[in-house]
């Protein structure tokens, strides 16, 4: 009973300390995306006079929209910071010491992260289809409102359609504008028309659908506008214009600065983009829609090529077209047309070949035609299955990334905001790379819907499994001193003992004890150079007792150099220290396991493997004979002591 007390509230701690870490990394991830809405976004707003009802509509649409995204890196960030923590407290040793293993750990995390997976995917089902419709017609909406007229001085101003002005100076708080150019290309560059006047005022009109020019003291310049019914020509030479003086002359401008809002209704019409406003439901009935025409158009394609086949047989007369039904029956391999085609005319054989190039050019064009009809309706149909799909690889990705983060945590043992936040970035570029990647390649057509969907999470789904496993089995995987000795071993880079004197010592080595380890490890070196020296192909993958004996001796020797390093004698320290530090042979496997032995039977394979592993063999080989000498050298300098000892004596 103590005990489920104790584990319940070990799970209510566990949910308390990561509830706030996950509302507080969830709502700073939510803030990063939306920033980089606003980066992506901030010309189509700037400047256009918005309202700011309209910029808070706009970014609570873009922070709803962007909830698959930042959910999954907040559970990441947040599972790494809490399991990081209780790593580096020490929490995590204890738990573990208690005897709970570490997936009980994070039992209470694992379910309620399943809910949140649970109603991520309802959001993504119900809500997202609402949110996205409304957040793209708003957008749209947005971009197509015309810029507020802030006209700059001495460059020409190009965003009010149809016309380029220029001014030379503006009174900014009168508004007047001087040396003003206006340059007219509604009508075509053939028909531009240019008015230079020395001063203009401009007004929005009531209706905010007109801009009022009221020029003084100017000039326009205009082409005239040629006939060309008449059958006259333009000459290149010269070209007649208009000109005119005024003193004052008003001009409109159509101009419309009001904000129109488009129809959601819209979107949801459009076939190219209404996949963003459907549910599961409506998106399988639309993709079985546009299947079922693709599958018509199919049989119809089918069904012309029978017919435009059957069509040449149809443009001979009735009593030709059966006569030569006829003989081909009659000498259904005999038959050679090329004869008949030459015995022709030389205009016949013009003619039929003309007629079967006319023909041919028209069915392909004609071919050609409806086959971009059916792969515009291809890619459609591939949206649909990506957006259909996507209603479930966001719950798939937020227990993946804590089946990440959570393990990593208590593997790295570091929490607060620096190594989780570095490491969560990391992790989730990659995810978001593999995740475009995969969404272009289905969208293009180049992989099925359902692989470049899926694609990030098949990547990731393994390294999730991989970690865990690790974590459970306090693995030192991210411990940097395992990395430095595999890569010592790799490239024998020899590690050195260091034995230095000891001022104090309690148990001082005697001569009979280091006798019994000397003898014993040399027995075990003698041993394994008699039956390992020259090791054959079999007995590298299938003997057990290779590892068995490597092992004892690295214990023996490690043993008896523990005890000599509380000699007081320099020359057997001196000697210790000479001692090597052995490595294991190179073997994917273990001896006699089920995949040594496929491995052995592939022979390439494993032939390749035990090339490579003669370097670590001989390695081993000459560490041993180099043991067996420092073991002699020992006994020698012990048989000494032992003498120098009796002599004293006597």
């Amino acid at each position: 009973m103590k005990v489920k007390i104790h584990i319940r509230k070990l799970y209510q701690y566990v949910l308390k300390t990561f509830l706030p870490l996950f509302l507080m990394t969830f709502a700073i991830c939510l803030f990063l995306v939306l920033m980089q809405f606003l980066w992506k976004y901030v010309e189509d707003m700037v400047g256009k006079g918005l309202e700011f009802s309209v910029l808070a509509e706009m970014f609570g649409y873009a922070a709803l929209s962007l909830i698959p995204m930042a959910l999954p890196l907040s559970i990441l960030l947040a599972s790494l910071m809490v399991f990081g923590n209780l790593g580096e407290d020490l929490e995590l040793l204890a738990i573990k010491a208690a005897g709970i293993p570490l997936l009980k750990t994070m039992k209470p995390l694992i379910i309620f992260l399943t809910f949140v997976s649970i109603g991520a995917f309802f959001f993504q089902n119900n809500a997202m289809p609402k949110i996205q419709t409304k957040f793209s017609s708003l957008l749209w909406s947005i971009r197509q409102k015309s810029p507020e007229l802030d006209i700059p001085e001495g460059v020409f101003y190009k965003n009010i359609d149809g016309y380029n002005l220029y001014v030379g100076k503006k009174n900014r708080k009168t508004g007047i504008l001087y040396d003003v150019s206006i340059y007219d290309i509604a009508k075509g560059f053939k028909n531009m028309a240019v008015i230079v006047c020395d001063s203009a005022e401009m007004r929005m009109s009531e209706d905010k659908k007109w801009l009022i020019f009221t020029m003084h003291s100017g000039q326009q310049f205009q082409n005239f506008q040629q006939d060309l019914s008449t059958g006259s020509r333009p000459t290149v030479d010269f070209v007649p214009y208009a000109r005119e003086s005024f003193d004052k002359k008003v001009m409109l401008i159509g101009f419309d600065a009001n904000f129109n809002r488009m129809s959601e209704e819209d979107i949801e019409g459009r076939t190219s983009i209404a996949y963003i406003s459907q549910n599961l439901k409506e998106l399988k009935t639309s993709i079985d829609s546009m299947r079922y025409v693709v599958d018509s158009m199919n049989v119809i394609d089918r069904r012309r090529m029978k017919d435009s086949y059957q069509s040449f047989l149809n443009a001979y007369r009735a009593e030709k077209r059966d006569s030569l039904i006829q003989l081909s029956k009659m000498h259904p391999n005999n038959l050679d047309l090329d004869s008949l085609f030459v015995s022709r005319d030389q205009s016949v054989k013009i003619s039929v070949l003309n007629n079967a190039y006319s023909k041919a050019d028209n069915n392909a064009n004609d071919f050609r035609f409806r086959s971009l009809t059916k792969v515009g309706t291809g890619k459609t149909l591939n949206r649909y299955w990506i957006e259909w799909h996507r209603k479930f690889t966001l719950s798939f990705a937020c227990l993946i990334f804590f089946f990440i983060g959570a393990p990593l945590g208590s593997i790295v043992r570091k929490g607060g905001l620096g190594m989780p936040i570095v490491i969560s970035v990391i992790l989730f570029i990659i995810y978001y790379i593999l995740d475009n990647v995969g969404y272009k390649m289905a969208r293009d057509g180049v992989w099925a819907h359902w692989l470049g969907c899926w694609f990030s999470s098949m990547i990731l789904l393994p390294l999730g499994i991989f970690l865990t496993y690790k974590a459970m089995n306090d693995s030192s995987i991210m411990n940097a001193d395992t990395y430095i000795r595999f890569f010592k071993n790799l490239f024998f880079i020899r590690e050195k003992r260091s034995y230095p004197r000891k001022e104090v010592i309690i148990n001082e080595p005697t001569d009979e004890e280091i006798d019994r380890l000397l003898s014993e490890l040399t027995g075990l070196v003698k041993v394994y150079l008699n039956k390992y020296g020259e090791m054959r192909y079999r007995i590298y993958w299938m003997d057990k007792g290779y590892d068995q004996l490597l092992t004892e001796i690295k214990n023996t020797m490690e043993t008896m150099l523990n005890i000599l390093s509380n000699s007081k004698n320099r020359f057997v320290l001196g000697l210790a220290e000479q001692y090597p530090v052995l490595i294991k042979n190179l073997r994917p496997f273990g001896a006699g396991s089920k995949m040594a032995k496929i491995t052995m039977y592939a022979y390439p394979i494993g032939g390749i493997i035990k090339l490579v592993s003669v370097l670590f063999a001989k390695r081993i080989n000459n560490d041993l004979q180099l043991v067996g000498q420092l073991n002699t050298s020992l006994q020698d300098m012990i048989d000494k002591h032992r003498k120098d000892a009796v002599n004293t004596a006597s």
